[in-house]
């Protein structure tokens, strides 16, 4: 801090350009190189038929706790890796009471 300030003219936009590049970087440098990626929602009648069962046969798998549904206002979503990490686990469970 004890280097000394050194004003000189310089035009508008010039200026301008400089603090625009100077905030980009900043930015950039504080940016993720990744972005989360969305996890996909499901509706009762998607997640049904994805795992192959009838609505009420989903009904009962969610309150069990083998699906997990997200309330999202008035409405049930799933999120489709956890519909087919239960469906693998299902059937892994049938395979093992065989």
């Amino acid at each position: 801090m004890n280097e000394p300030i050194v004003l000189s003219p310089i035009p508008l936009p010039e200026l301008l350009g400089e603090i625009t590049k100077a905030v980009r970087s900043e930015l950039d440098a504080r940016t993720p190189t990744t972005a989360p990626t969305a996890e996909e929602l499901l509706t009762r009648d998607q997640a049904a038929q994805l795992l192959g069962i009838t609505l009420p046969t989903l009904r009962d798998y969610t309150r069990r706790g083998y699906v997990t549904g997200y309330r999202i206002g008035t409405r049930v979503r799933y999120k489709r890796n956890e519909v087919l990490d239960s469906l693998q686990r299902m059937r892994t469970a049938k395979r093992d009471r065989r």
